[in-house]
């Protein structure tokens, strides 16, 4: 198994593959759309306020936080020390760069999301790539494909990361054992999550509204804190990043371990822009016209890497009295002991609280992580088989995705991380294609948009206005 996904990750982050097919499309969106993800930056905070069109609908702040939910997990902690501890700290300007192009790509894929969503029978919405690609490129071949890829890149592959990262936290305290701790924290932890996914859509909805704005609002608090204690240490870590980030010589030395691949696959399984997982969210909310969604995701992007992946680096680098290149931070096999490198940040500059935020912090992202990526697997489930799950079949892959976060605390570190990039890699070689092709509609999406707001009106959407048929649409006629 672990020849098999080293040998596709070889494959997928070779430069002219995943990288290419991410920045390219990303830049030509961004020229498309006039730099959509700048220009209508304010817009963005509007249209997140809006309550939905039908009282009982879910609305656009709805949508945004489940896939915030997805987006702002243990990445955003682990991720971020792992590309600094293996790229150097350059790969966070990267980062930085991916999700501002990456920006582009997310409002392409989740506006197409919203013009070729499907209405269920209960009046509520649904929809995502697997549905541009089968209705508008006539593909259900590659929706299906894309459906199963995104199961098991979350369910699989994100959600046993998200529980393997939780249980490394706490590696750096005295109690932990290493044969004991992570069965304990895996069974803890898989009780809670089925416990929460039982409970259905509506409440996945409703524990993400609560739990990601505080958790994200008292950890970039933190950040500040840590921050102004270490006020005089910021021009070195400025200089840091943006010395390592223009290394050329060792970036082309070795491109694969270099800062700008660390910084790209840390920022595509932080943000995930250009994925096509954010759209299954963004399909669920009802709005009165399709930018709208297309806007609030970009914002998701933003909200993940410019601002919480920030803070942890900016929480790890302003303390120069730890070196990430320290080899105390490296695995036996090469990979980052992340967990040890911020606990030892956060103790330098917090003392023994410190590493206790960070395991709180971790929790209640791991939490959020875990119900935010599971939202997206049934609804794929309902593409591949023409119809809802039953019964039994619902229960029977709750128990599996249980089981499975059980699984990911008790799992080998790099095999863990080697699987989630092999399927966010695949998914991004099967909707970034699909989006490139489709994308006019987008950009023809957005100049209705922008012309009715010229106008003076409140935007509303009809498919006959950009000039799509109502056999290709079902909730635009």
């Amino acid at each position: 198994m672990s020849s098999f996904v080293g040998f596709m990750i070889d494959i997928l982050y070779k430069p002219y593959v995943v990288p290419l097919f991410l920045i390219a499309v990303g830049v030509y969106f961004t020229i498309k759309t006039k730099g959509v993800q700048i220009r209508l930056f304010k817009e963005m905070f509007r249209v997140v306020s809006e309550k939905p069109e039908d009282e009982d609908g879910i609305s656009s702040f709805g949508a945004l936080m489940v896939s915030t939910a997805s987006r702002v997990g243990t990445g955003n902690i682990i991720g971020v020390c792992a590309a600094i501890i293996l790229g150097g700290p350059g790969a966070i300007l990267w980062m930085w760069i991916t999700a501002i192009i990456g920006g582009a790509n997310a409002f392409v894929e989740s506006t197409l999301a919203q013009i070729y969503k499907k209405k269920a029978d209960d009046g509520t919405f649904y929809g995502g790539p697997s549905y541009y690609m089968q209705n508008a490129l006539g593909q259900r071949w590659l929706g299906v494909v894309f459906s199963i890829l995104i199961i098991f890149t979350y369910a699989v592959g994100y959600n046993m990361l998200a529980a393997y990262n939780l249980q490394s936290t706490f590696e750096t305290f005295s109690f932990y054992d290493a044969k004991i701790t992570p069965i304990a924290i895996g069974v803890v932890l898989a009780v809670l999550f089925g416990a929460t996914i039982l409970g259905g859509a509506k409440k996945l909805v409703k524990v993400t509204e609560y739990l990601v704005p505080a958790m994200g609002v008292i950890y970039v608090a933190m950040s500040i804190i840590v921050l102004v204690i270490n006020a005089k240490n910021l021009g070195t870590m400025f200089g840091l990043i943006f010395k390592s980030a223009f290394d050329f010589k060792a970036i082309f030395g070795g491109f694969t371990g270099s800062c700008i691949m660390w910084g790209l696959k840390r920022g595509l399984y932080s943000n995930e822009a250009g994925m096509g997982s954010a759209p299954n969210a963004a399909a669920r909310a009802d709005v009165a016209h399709p930018v709208k969604q297309g806007l609030v995701q970009t914002l998701s992007v933003f909200i993940d890497t410019l601002l919480i992946c920030s803070a942890t680096a900016f929480m790890c680098l302003s303390t120069v009295g730890v070196d990430p290149s320290d080899s105390k931070f490296l695995t036996e096999t090469g990979g980052a002991k992340s967990a040890l490198y911020v606990g030892d940040c956060l103790r330098e500059t917090l003392g023994g609280f410190g590493p206790v935020f960070i395991a709180i912090s971790m929790c209640l992202f791991a939490f959020t992580t875990l119900v935010g990526n599971y939202s997206y697997c049934e609804g794929c489930f309902a593409h591949i088989l023409k119809r809802d799950m039953n019964k039994i079949e619902v229960s029977i892959f709750r128990g599996i995705a249980i089981a499975l976060v059980f699984l990911g605390t008790i799992s080998e570190a790099g095999l863990v991380w080697d699987t989630a990039d092999m399927f966010q890699g695949l998914m991004v070689v099967c909707n970034i294609p699909a989006i490139a092709i489709l994308g006019g509609v987008a950009v023809k999406c957005l100049n209705d948009y922008t012309k009715q707001k010229a106008e003076g009106k409140a935007p509303e959407f009809k498919a006959a206005d950009i000039g799509l048929s109502d056999d290709k649409v079902d909730c635009w006629k």
